[in-house]
C-alpha cells in the first residue's frame, strides 16, 4: 500500500490500483523507482512513517481517492467548480472520467460563475471613470488638469465638485423644460421667445464650459472622443451652434425665420432647423452620468439584448401573422378598414400590445375570434420578459449602488 498524507489526513491505496492510471500524479508516484523523481511529485516525504505528504485540500481528495477505487470521478453540487477543476488538474485526472450528468452540471456551474464574474467586472467598470488622478503625474499642467478632473468627474471629491454635478442636472432639466415651453402657443410671442432664447443661451454656455473642462482634463484625446458620455455632451451643445450658423446664413431672411412655425411657409432650411432643435431632447441623456438608475437600465438593456431582440422578433411575427388572418376574414366586409395586410399591421400591433385604441375593429364573428387570440397572445408575450428584465434590473441596480457606496 502507498501511504498518502493529504492536508493532514492519511489515505492508503494499493500500488496496482494506482498503476492503472500511469499518467496521473499518483500513478507516476507508484511506478517511479527513482527517489528523486518521487520527491518531485510530492511536497514532502516522512521517512519514519513512509508517507508522501501533499499540501492540498483533503475534502476534494476524497473524490480523487474514490476515483482510483471505482474508476468513476464524482462531482458534488456544493463544490466550487473552479477549485475542483484546479485540484483534479493538479492530480492529473481528466474530467472525462466523470459521468456525463456530473460533467454537464459542472460545465453549467463554470459558465454561470464566469458570467457572474464578467458582469461584476463590467459593473465595476461602469462606475470607474475613464481617467484616474494618477494619469496626470508628470504631464503638462498636470496639477491643474487633475484639479479640473476632480471638479468635473469626481463629485465626491469636494463640495464644489458636488455643486457642479447638481448644476449639470439642473441645467439639463431647465433646458428640457425650456424646449417644451417653446412649443406652447402662449409662449410664442415676442417676450416668450426672448426668454426662451436667453435660457437656451445660458444652458448652452454651461454645457460648453462643462465639455471644454472635460476635454482639458482628459489625458487621451482619442479616448475622450470614443467615450459615450462625451458624445452625448457634444450632441447636447451642437444644436445651439448649428442653429446660430443656419440663422446667420442669410440676413435678408430674418422676417421669414420668425414665421418658421407656420407649416405652409417652412422651407428646406426651416425643416433642418426644426430637426436641429429637436436634437436638444438628447440632453436628457446627460442625466445618466449622475443617475445610478439610468445606468442600471442601460446596463440591463446591454446584458439582455438577446432577450429583447427575441421579444421584438416574436412581436414582428405576431403582427404579420394576425394581420394576415384578420385581412383574410374581414376584407369582404363593406366599409372595412382591413383592405390589405399592411393596413392591418397597425391593428395587429395595437392589439398585441394590449393597448386597444379601438380606431379599427373587426365586424365579423371570425374577425373577433382572431382578435381574441391576438390579444391573448399579446398578454402572454408581454408577460414573459417582464420578470426577467425586472429581476436583472433590480439586481444590477443594487450592485451598482453597493459599488458606488464602497467607492
Amino acid at each position: 500500500l502507498l501511504n498518502i498524507n493529504v492536508g493532514g489526513k492519511l489515505f492508503q491505496i494499493a500500488y496496482k490500483v494506482l498503476a492503472r492510471y500511469p499518467i496521473t500524479r499518483l500513478g507516476k508516484l507508484a511506478l517511479y523507482t527513482d527517489p528523486v523523481k518521487k520527491l518531485q511529485l510530492c511536497d514532502d516525504y516522512l521517512v519514519q512513517k513512509n508517507e508522501y505528504f501533499f499540501d492540498r485540500d483533503p475534502s476534494i481528495f476524497h473524490y480523487i481517492f474514490h476515483f482510483y477505487r471505482s474508476g468513476v470521478l464524482w462531482v458534488m453540487d456544493e463544490m466550487c467548480p473552479s477549485n475542483f477543476v484546479e485540484e483534479i488538474e493538479y492530480w492529473g485526472i481528466h474530467l472525462k472520467y466523470s459521468q456525463h450528468c456530473c460533467r454537464m452540471l459542472l460545465e453549467e456551474k463554470r459558465d454561470e460563475l464566469s458570467e457572474y464574474l464578467k458582469i461584476e467586472k463590467e459593473l465595476e467598470a461602469e462606475l470607474e471613470p475613464l481617467e484616474s488622478g494618477t494619469q496626470f503625474d508628470g504631464k503638462f499642467l498636470g496639477r491643474f488638469r487633475k484639479m479640473v478632473w476632480n471638479l468635473i468627474e469626481n463629485p465626491y471629491s469636494s463640495v464644489p465638485a458636488k455643486i457642479i454635478a447638481v448644476m449639470s442636472s439642473f441645467f439639463v432639466l431647465i433646458s428640457i423644460v425650456g424646449m417644451t415651453l417653446s412649443t406652447v402657443e402662449e409662449m410664442k410671442n415676442k417676450t416668450g421667445k426672448i426668454w426662451m432664447e436667453q435660457m437656451e443661451m445660458v444652458c448652452a454656455i454651461f454645457f460648453t464650459s462643462e465639455y471644454l473642462m472635460r476635454l482639458i482634463s482628459s489625458s487621451s484625446f482619442k479616448n475622450f472622443l470614443r467615450a459615450a458620455f462625451n458624445a452625448i455632451d457634444l450632441v447636447a451643445i451642437l444644436p445651439f451652434y448649428i442653429q446660430i450658423l443656419f440663422e446667420n446664413l442669410d440676413d435678408g431672411e430674418m422676417q421669414y425665420h420668425e414665421e418658421l412655425h407656420k407649416v405652409e411657409n417652412v422651407s428646406k432650411l426651416g425643416k433642418v432647423l426644426k430637426l436641429i432643435k429637436l436634437m436638444r431632447i438628447f440632453r436628457i441623456l446627460k442625466l445618466a452620468r449622475h443617475s445610478t438608475g439610468l445606468r442600471a437600465f442601460s446596463f440591463t438593456m446591454r446584458q439582455c439584448y438577446q432577450q429583447v431582440c427575441c421579444l421584438l422578433l416574436f412581436i414582428a411575427m405576431g403582427v404579420f401573422t394576425f394581420s394576415a388572418l384578420i385581412h383574410s376574414v374581414e376584407h369582404d366586409v363593406p366599409g372595412t378598414h382591413f383592405t390589405s395586410i399592411p393596413c392591418a399591421w397597425w391593428w395587429a400591433a395595437v392589439s398585441l400590445s394590449t393597448v386597444g385604441y379601438g380606431d379599427t375593429v373587426p365586424d365579423t364573428i371570425l374577425g373577433r375570434m382572431v382578435a381574441f387570440v391576438c390579444i391573448s397572445f399579446g398578454i402572454i408575450l408581454n408577460g414573459m420578459p417582464i420578470s426577467i428584465l425586472y429581476n436583472k434590473f433590480s439586481d444590477y441596480y443594487a450592485k451598482l449602488k453597493a459599488h458606488e457606496m464602497s467607492q
